[in-house]
Formats: C-alpha cells, structure tokens, sequence
C-alpha cells in the first residue's frame, strides 16, 4: 500500500467542516462519541457541545493500521524462528549429522541457545536511545541488517565460536524488536482496537516458532537457516512502505507529517484535529517539565509505571514457561501417546498458535486484567499437577503407571493460558504504560529484565531440578505464579479502552479518566 494515498486531504479538510456546520444539530451525538473517541477531556467536549462544531460522520478506518500493525509484527515473525531454530537443530547438529565440519556437544549447544538471551539482553536499553532518535519505524528497518549477518554467520560457521557470535548477533536484533514493535504498534493503534493490534506481537512470534518448526521437519539444518535469514528481508521490503508513529513526528515537531500519518492510518475521512490536538497538549505538558533521564525515572508515574511492567516481565518468566517446554518432549514420550518428539514439539507450536490468535480477539472486549488473573490461577493449577506427577515419579514410577494423561493435559492447559495471558499481555502493557519522553529507556529496561531472567532461569533449571527434585521445582513455579495473580489484582491497572494519556493520567492517581470511555459497543 502505497504511503501517498492519503497525503494529500488536509487541503479539503476546511469546506468539509464548513458543509458539516449545515448538519450540526442531526449529528450533535456523533460529536460527543467522537471527543471521547482518543481521550480528550471532559472540558473539550462541552466545548464541542457548547459551540455545535464538529466533523459530519467522522470515520476512522482500521484496516490500515492492522496492515501497519501486521507488518510490524513481520520482525515479531523472524524473531520466532530464531527462537524456534534450536528445537529441530539440536539434534542433527549433536550427532554430527548437518553440513558443519566440526563437532558440538551438547552442553556447547546449550550455550548456542543462550548466547541469543544474552544478545537481547544486552541491546534493549540502547536500542531505547537508537528509537528516541531516529523513530521507531527507521530503528526496525536497520535492525534488517544484524538479522542478515547473524544468519549468513551461523550457516556459514567454521567453528562453535562463530556459532556462539553469531546466535549473539541475532540476539540483539530479535531483543530490539521485542522493544520497538509493541511500542510502534501502541502509538499507531486508536485505543478501541489497541490490545488486539498489540497482541499481534507475540502472535507472530509463536507463528514463528511454529514456522521453523514445520520447515525444520523437512529441511537440513543448512536450508532451515537459510530460509529464516531470507525471512527478514521480505520484512524489510514490506515495512518500508509503512508510516512513521504519529506520536514521535508530534515529538520531533514534525506536525504536517504525523497528520500525513494519521490519516494513512485513519483514512482521509477522519478528522485528525482532536487526536493532533491531545498528541501535541501531552508533548507539550513533557517539554515543560522536561529533565535529564534519571529525573524522568524518578518520578511518581514513571516509578509505578516501571514497577507494574517490570513485575508482569518477572512473573511471566518465573511462571516455568521455559521448564514445560523442556519436560514437554519426556512428557508426552511417558504417557505413551505414540507421538514423535518431532510431531510433539509442532502441536505445542499449534497451541500457542492457536491461544495467542485467540487472546488478540478478546484482549479489547475482556480486557488485559481478567486474562493476566485467569491465565496466571490455571498456570499454577497445571503446574502444581506436574509437579505432583513428576514427585510421584521420583518415589516410584509404578505410582504413574496410569496417570499419563495428568502431565499431557497439564501442559496443554498451560501453554494455552500462557499463551492468552501472560504471553502476550506484558508486551502490550509495555507499550502502554509509559510517558512518551520516558518510553524508549524505561521499555528497554523491561525488556532487558526479560532477557536475562530467561537466561538465569533456563541455565539454573537444571541446577533447581537436581537441588530440590523436578516435583518441587514446579511447585516452586506454581507457588510464584500465585504471587504474580495477587500483584496483578492489587497492582496492575486496567488499560483497555483507553487513550495512552488517559492511562498516565490514571496511574498519576486520577481515576476519573475512565467516565469518558465510551460504551463497548459505541460505533468505532
């Protein structure tokens, strides 16, 4: 879709407000829906109100911001195959059987698939820098190029070290976009259709794995990795042509283009004025009190804000997500289902698949609270009954002879309610969450804790299976699952259907933010 399409309809913008004077009386109520429609305040609509100007039948399409959305989520897609890429190639590359002339153990793979948590660990708090300056859209198309040579180094490797470098090198463009792209797609998206354009990112991430998982079941190792690295190009090529965020031109003082943008975004029948007017009154009220970084962090909204995004990272990495899919291919080999670990490891691909698709359709109608509490009490009930499971093995494997159907079902039930909650709901938070000028860093930060609480707790699994038994390391997973849903109840704010400064007018502690939503069912 071609970017010029809509540049050209601010010039008719004046006759088409004068023609919808001559009708103001007959859409009076489609004024007062509209000026709740991005969050504008109360006092704005008794001005709408009192002085009966408005735009006639003011339309914002959304079929382009899911085409803008989708192809941000093409770097979410190329992300998942590189964490996918080392289920299907351990073991040809362990037994010596791929086109690598060197050998590699098994504990040397280990780290193969740490060094990508480690990369993305490492680059989320820069890239908050690199997003702030150059925009979000720019920052995405030049994280194409370490995606290109971290796979044309790991097809190519000589050696465990280029493999190690070049895992590293993909770490950091998969870390960055798990940084940029919910931030891109939460400041593009209107907020009656956010949290589904958000979920999007960790939908094509599990269609990613799911991906590399289906190819790497018919290709060699070589040519599985060859077609992942061809996959960031097609990105590249496909989100070149998307807009900017409106909300960082607004910030660069770029006014005609975030117009530009808003309507390729809404369509050339929307009246832009009332969402520019909200984008330039927030920027306006951070220039005003602008500060250095660290004073940024340290105030009141910033610190709760940093506080609830940092906990939902946490508790979805401690929920056990990494060690139900280590014990996913024992589970399913002891119940004797007859499934190979091949077959096994796509149909849990296919379930999350399936899950997350199914959580972007409720997040905008249940909202992002219920499906963190519902996801999180399931969690710890499936995790509790692996543990019960594996502790009964441990003591006697006769004491499970006819419980194989407990750990299958568990492990369903889990990666299914993760991949509706705690998958995607802390990444769509994170772009929600923040003051503009704040953003960049303070999502970095969350995403960098991320990254390394997935690589301390899948390098210490091992060390907490052997130290406390595989039974009570679940039920350890269980019992902070647990303390996650009661920090989401008392804690975490309700975000759904609301405007990114109505979010930060609520967690600066004014609630009355939220009599301005309209109904659920009001006409988008």
């Amino acid at each position: 879709m071609s970017t010029a399409s809509y540049s050209n309809s601010s010039g008719d913008e004046p006759n088409k407000k004068a023609d919808a004077q001559n009708e103001e009386s007959s859409h009076l109520l489609e004024a007062t829906e509209n000026g709740a429609k991005y969050g504008s305040r109360q006092a704005d609509q008794e001005n709408l109100l009192g002085n009966m100007v408005h735009t006639a039948e003011n339309r914002s399409r959304v079929l382009p911001q899911y085409v803008a959305a989708l192809a941000a989520a093409g770097g979410a897609f190329a992300a998942g195959t590189l964490l996918g890429w080392t289920s299907p190639a351990e073991t040809p590359i362990v037994n010596g059987s791929t086109h690598y002339n060197f050998d590699v153990t098994k504990e040397e793979f280990s780290w193969v698939g740490a060094f990508m948590t480690l990369g993305a660990a490492c680059v989320c708090i820069p890239i908050g820098f690199l997003i702030n300056q150059i925009g979000r859209k720019w920052t995405m198309l030049l994280l194409v190029l370490p995606f290109i040579l971290g796979w044309a180094l790991l097809i190519w490797a000589q050696n465990v070290v280029m493999m190690y470098i070049a895992r590293f090198i993909l770490g950091i463009a998969g870390g960055a976009f798990c940084v940029t792209a919910p931030m891109y797609t939460g400041e593009i998206a209107q907020k009656d259709i956010r949290g589904t354009l958000g979920s999007f990112f960790q939908l094509m991430i599990t269609i990613g794995i799911l991906f590399v998982y289906g190819i790497g079941a018919g290709l060699d190792v070589m040519w599985m990795s060859i077609v992942c690295g061809i996959l960031p190009i097609i990105f590249g090529v496909i989100f070149f042509f998307m807009p900017e965020s409106p909300t960082y031109l607004v910030s660069k003082n770029r006014s005609e283009a975030a117009v530009q943008s808003i309507q390729w975004l809404r369509g050339k029948e929307y009246d832009y004025a009332p969402e520019l007017e909200e984008l330039q009154q927030s920027d306006r009220e951070i220039r005003a009190q602008q500060v250095n970084i660290f004073a940024a962090l340290s105030r009141p909204v910033t610190i709760k804000a940093m506080s609830i995004s940092l906990g939902l990272m946490f508790f979805q990495q401690v929920s056990g997500i990494n060690a139900v899919i280590f014990y996913s291919e024992s589970i399913f080999k002891d119940a004797n289902t007859g499934i190979s670990t091949g077959l096994s490891t796509i149909l849990i691909g296919i379930m999350q698949v399936v899950a997350t698709f199914a959580s972007t359709i409720v997040v905008d109608k249940l909202g992002r609270r219920i499906l963190l509490l519902a996801s999180g009490i399931v969690m710890a009930l499936s995790t509790t009954a692996i543990g019960v499971y594996f502790f009964l093995k441990d003591q006697n494997e006769e004491n499970v002879l006819n419980l194989g159907w407990l750990p299958v079902a568990s492990l369903c039930i889990f990666i299914i309610m993760f991949s509706i909650g705690y998958g995607p709901v802390p990444w769509l938070m994170m772009g929600e969450l923040f003051a503009t000028d704040i953003k960049g860093f303070a999502g970095s930060i969350a995403g960098t804790t991320n990254w390394v609480l997935a690589f301390v707790i899948t390098k210490t699994f091992k060390n907490l299976t052997d130290g406390l038994g595989s039974g009570p390391t679940f039920w350890l997973f269980a019992g902070l699952t647990v303390v996650g849903v009661v920090f989401v109840f008392f804690i975490v704010p309700e975000t759904k259907g609301k405007s990114l400064n109505e979010i930060q007018q609520e967690l600066a502690g004014n609630r009355n933010v939220s009599d301005l939503q309209p109904a659920d069912g009001a006409k988008k």
